[in-house]
Formats: structure tokens, C-alpha cells, sequence
């Protein structure tokens, strides 16, 4: 008659233990929580960083170009034509503007002349 409480015994003992053991942490719901969030996070940054990218890309074939028979070491940015222009309109030389824009002079001198300023 033992054996059969004592069975019974252990048989509700592995299955409270079971339970116990298969429960999850409390914590685990908002590990889970934040890595979901991390994740779609992430995905918007990448998302906004190809757009940015496809955007600069577009920007690149609008940029003013040298003469022929001068060479060209790198396009020149709008933002430093603008500047070009304006330091020139403010009366600075060909030398301060290279100066400012760390660009060197025959390059300054052809972006004054590919907007039509006279040096």
C-alpha cells in the first residue's frame, strides 16, 4: 500500500516541478519588448540613411564642372559655389577665397567663371 502514495507522491512532485520549471521569468516579456523595439528602430535608421544616401547621389550630377584642358581634382559642393560667389561679392581676392575654401585657385577661378562673374 506504501508504493502506490509513494508513486502518487512522486509523480505530483514532477509535475509541480514541471510547471515551475517551464514558467517563464518576469523579465524575459521586456527583454523581448526591447528587442523588438531595438529592431524596428534600427530599421528606420537604415531606412533614413538610404534615403539620405540616394539623395546625396542625386545631388552629386548637379555639380558644376571645370572647363576643358584644366584638370579637375573633385567636384565642387553648391554649398561652396555659394560661398565662392559670396566671398568674391564681398570683395576677398581669388588667393583669400582659395584660402577659406581650401580649394586652389585655378578651381576657384573656374567656378567664378562657370557663373558668369568676372575675376
Amino acid at each position: 500500500m506504501s508504493l502506490p502514495i509513494v508513486l502518487m507522491g512522486i509523480g505530483t512532485a514532477a509535475l509541480l516541478l514541471s510547471i515551475f520549471l517551464s514558467a517563464r521569468p518576469a523579465g524575459s516579456d521586456d527583454a523581448e519588448q526591447m528587442s523588438i523595439s531595438l529592431y524596428q528602430e534600427t530599421s528606420q535608421l537604415k531606412k533614413r540613411v538610404k534615403a539620405l544616401e540616394e539623395e546625396l547621389m542625386m545631388e552629386t550630377g548637379s555639380l558644376p564642372t571645370l572647363p576643358a584642358g584644366q584638370p579637375q581634382d573633385k567636384p565642387v559642393h553648391s554649398i561652396i559655389v555659394s560661398q565662392i560667389t559670396a566671398l568674391h561679392g564681398q570683395g576677398f581676392s581669388v588667393d583669400e577665397i582659395a584660402a577659406r575654401s581650401t580649394l586652389p585657385p585655378a578651381q576657384v577661378l573656374s567656378v567664378l567663371r562657370s557663373k558668369g562673374v568676372r575675376p
